[in-house]
């Protein structure tokens, strides 16, 4: 990781760093996205309505599976708490997360590495999966998508990326220190990310149609479940120092 800015215990650049590319992204979080569309393509153009629905049997995930005995499920008992996220419904869906994925994704790479990144991701969808799970037990419900994931990114880089005085620096806020669970907070900016950001899903909770879509087409829980996650865990996956106080 090449570090050409130094900043301070309270996330400000001593000196302005060179300029990067906007679009500069790390190469695993590319690859992540070339795998979203890809598997998107092929679901929506090469598999008829029987194949979709193996693919979905296999990949996606449902809190049903989980109320039969395990010596009754094969190995997608295991998997789909990941593999869902790999999966998206609609052009709009995929698009949405990958525009956060890139945004919020970004930072937390640089920061943690591909390697954390990975078992991020995995711990992640699982974490958002069966935050769903436990509000939906039993039920036929299908999960599919990477909002969870992405709402857990979100909340690790809430944890760093906020500089003191000023917004969300997705090019070089993976540089700052890891602020505490109730440090990131006092941030104003952090703030009001979160509080926004909780308003709004838990106004799709009560039914509030979002970007066109029903309520019911919207995993507001595994957003949730996946932010908690990714803020009050995120030290587990960071390598570098908390701030000093």
């Amino acid at each position: 990781m090449d570090r050409q800015n130094q900043v301070d215990d309270n996330g400000d650049a001593e000196y302005r760093p060179e300029r990067q590319p906007v679009f500069n992204l790390p190469r695993i979080l590319v690859l992540t996205i070339l795998l979203l569309v890809a598997l998107y393509l092929v679901e929506a153009f090469l598999l008829d309505e029987e194949a979709i629905g193996a693919f979905m049997f296999y990949m996606a995930f449902t809190p049903l599976r989980y109320v039969y005995p395990l010596a009754e499920q094969g190995p997608e008992w295991f998997t789909t708490p990941v593999t869902y996220s790999l999966l998206h419904g609609s052009i709009e869906h995929l698009a949405f997360n990958i525009l956060w994925l890139t945004a919020f994704g970004a930072p937390v790479v640089r920061r943690i590495g591909p390697v954390r990144y990975l078992v991020f991701w995995v711990l992640s969808a699982a974490a958002a999966a069966f935050f769903h799970a436990a509000l939906h037990w039993g039920e036929q419900t299908v999960l599919i998508g990477a909002s969870g994931v992405v709402s857990a990114l979100m909340g690790a880089a809430c944890r760093f990326a906020f500089p003191v005085r000023g917004g969300f620096n997705r090019t070089y806020g993976h540089l700052y220190p890891r602020q505490s669970i109730l440090g990131a907070l006092r941030n104003r900016t952090v703030a009001v990310f979160v509080g926004i950001w909780f308003a709004g899903n838990m106004l799709i909770a009560i039914g509030l149609p979002l970007v066109g879509q029903g309520a019911g087409q919207i995993a507001w829980d595994a957003h949730i479940g996946g932010f908690l996650f990714g803020y009050l865990l995120f030290a587990l996956f960071d390598p570098l120092p908390s701030a000093r106080h």
